[in-house]
């Protein structure tokens, strides 16, 4: 039987900011062995490597775009090196693949074919977002995308704060970051003044802004969070 080839699911930084304080000196190794890899953009991707192994040869990589853009019929065809035998890497534009990125579903191709799966340790706005928020960290969902229907969003922002109350369970989710502010101008109108909310903003990044208090507090006092990748976290106790 022919051997397979392992998928190594490859971090990627938050930011601009340099790889050694937020990447361990495997990913590194790593990529200087691979040369075919799934991800979401070829030239954020090409960078990437580039900064993380500047002697790399960029003409010998092989490139899969996995997107929004790209059509689902193809992406079985992706995984055919590693049916052949050759290693492949993982990466979403930022952060850890296969979370709240496409990528999840080259995961799940490669677990039906047998194929061994390697996560790299990095960082992870989500993760990082709820060890410093002080909520739950036993009990907590990850919602993604609220609504953009004003209607819709305002049932989904009063079920996910009585289901964390109900649950004693922290509620995360993110919006698009040119409506980070007028999601929050939502959230003050709609939550109850002691609901607990926690913004994590420009996570790792020198701008970094990582603060939780209720909902009365942020009502008189509002950072401008206009086009800053943010998570946000709710609580009502």
């Amino acid at each position: 039987m022919k051997n397979l080839g392992t998928l190594y699911l490859i971090p990627v930084m938050l930011g601009d900011n340099p790889a050694d304080e937020v990447l361990p000196l495997k990913v590194a190794r790593v990529i200087e062995l691979i040369d075919t890899y799934v991800v979401e953009n070829s030239k954020m991707a090409r960078k990437f490597i580039k900064a993380i192994v500047p002697t790399k040869s960029q003409p010998s990589l092989q490139l899969f775009e996995l997107n929004k853009h790209t059509d689902t019929r193809e992406i079985h065809t992706f995984i055919q090196p590693l049916l052949e035998g050759k290693n492949m890497g993982l990466m979403s534009d930022a952060g850890c693949p296969g979370v709240a990125d496409p990528g999840a579903v080259v995961v799940k191709l490669a677990h039906e074919k047998g194929i061994k799966v390697v996560p790299l340790v990095g960082p992870s706005s989500i993760l990082l977002s709820l060890m410093a928020s002080g909520m739950n960290g036993q009990s907590f969902t990850f919602n993604g995308y609220l609504p953009i229907d004003k209607s819709e969003k305002k049932n989904w922002l009063k079920n996910l704060e009585k289901w964390s109350y109900e649950r004693n369970q922290s509620q995360i989710f993110i919006e698009t970051p040119y409506r980070n502010n007028q999601l929050l101008d939502e959230m003050i109108q709609i939550l109850h003044p002691n609901t607990l909310l926690c913004i994590a903003c420009d996570i790792t990044l020198p701008t970094e802004l990582i603060q939780t208090k209720p909902m009365r507090l942020w009502k008189k006092n509002k950072p401008d969070l206009h086009k800053r990748p943010c998570i946000f976290i709710l609580h009502k106790m």
